[in-house]
């Protein structure tokens, strides 16, 4: 990688940054330095985000009238996205009827939307989430196959792959809307090295009020967001699950003084101590975010060997940002391809990886033959 390259996407980097954290000071950029910053916003996913903060602080209109345009168009995508979210929970209320009792968690964006958080402003949401116990899971497919959301076709390896191995069914897509319906029993796989009980996640979790709904509880919704960036992805272009850490952490902090106490001992309960290391390493060292005394109590209790720890220092920053555009990096190139190793290192035992890396590899050759 060129000396050119390396502080093209440090400016990248540099310059989302100072948007996340300061939206006021790019109007003071230059015409090249916005577009830039526009750019690599779109790409993490963060443009309606700083659209929406611009936006409330009433400074939108002193920008450009192009990046006004931009930025108007991201939240009205966001806005467009959330009433079908929203419609999507309505109609599988409906499909689900009265009788239906089994509890119904939402997870992640609908949550957000739910509960009306800090982050959901901007958000553009891409599927609905929905966890239940393992015992109700088949039942609430069918209940929902019946109605027009088609179990996804696949495999039988990787029908066998979602129903023995992991923590959710195949996705299941509208007929008509196409909207994609993703229904869990836990937060983790099966097969995944830490534990947590997932019935101490449905018995914390709460009513929406005037919802046949539940959420998870405040510390279980922050550590599901730490789970699904830190163990369930390869953090490619994650930015932007990170910025919703921070944005949680902050809202129930301001909200409850102890928190951040609630927040380490539901994390050590439910075997998340690692996960809410590596994301309260990261929204303090990329964010700014400090939450006192937790973040040193974590590395006490959560963090690996100084190794791992100085290892992840160096790939996950380069993971999780957005590469300059027109300047992309062979290092980053690497640096994600371990992030994605290590994802599967952590959710598969060896002998399973091993034999599910090589199926694909094998079925992968003779389709390539195939089709040749």
């Amino acid at each position: 990688m060129t000396s050119d390259t390396a502080t093209a996407n440090a400016d990248a980097r540099r310059l989302l940054l100072q948007a996340i954290r300061d939206p006021a000071a790019m109007a003071g950029l230059s015409e090249g330095d916005l577009d830039l910053t526009l750019r690599v916003a779109r790409r993490a996913r963060l443009l309606g985000r700083l659209g929406h903060a611009l936006k409330t602080r009433e400074l939108l209109e002193t920008l450009p009238q192009v990046v006004v345009d931009q930025f108007t168009g991201a939240l009205a995508m966001a806005d467009a996205r959330a009433r079908l979210a929203r419609w999507e929970l309505d109609r599988i209320d409906w499909a689900l009827g009265s009788e239906a009792s089994m509890p119904l968690i939402t997870m992640k964006g609908c949550t957000y939307l739910l509960l009306d958080l800090p982050n959901v402003h901007g958000r553009i949401f891409a599927d609905v989430d929905l966890m239940t116990t393992e015992q109700e899971l088949e039942p609430l497919e069918a209940r929902l196959n019946a109605a027009g959301w088609r179990t996804t076709e696949l495999t039988p390896y990787d029908q066998n792959y979602y129903r023995r191995w992991t923590h959710e069914l195949p996705p299941l897509i509208h007929e008509e809307r196409e909207v994609e319906i993703d229904l869990h029993h836990s937060v983790m796989p099966r097969t995944a090295r830490l534990k947590p009980d997932s019935a101490k996640l449905v018995e914390a979790s709460q009513p929406v009020a005037g919802s046949r709904y539940r959420v998870l509880a405040d510390e279980d919704i922050v550590l599901h967001a730490m789970v699904h960036l830190m163990f369930d992805s390869d953090l490619g272009d994650k930015l932007r699950d990170l910025v919703d850490i921070a944005d949680l952490l902050e809202h129930f902090a301001a909200r409850d003084a102890e928190f951040p106490a609630k927040l380490l001992d539901r994390a050590a309960t439910l075997d998340l101590l690692r996960p809410a290391f590596y994301s309260l390493r990261y929204t303090s060292r990329l964010l700014g975010l400090e939450l006192s005394g937790l973040t040193e109590e974590l590395a006490s209790r959560g963090a690996p060997n100084a190794i791992v720890v100085w290892l992840m220092d160096r790939l996950v920053p380069r993971g999780l940002f957005p590469e300059h555009p027109d300047r992309p990096s062979r290092l980053t190139g690497v640096a994600r391809l371990l992030l994605y190793m290590r994802s599967h290192w952590i959710r598969m035992p060896p002998w399973l990886l091993a034999y599910h890396l090589s199926y694909k590899f094998v079925v992968t050759r003779l389709r390539g033959k195939q089709a040749a």
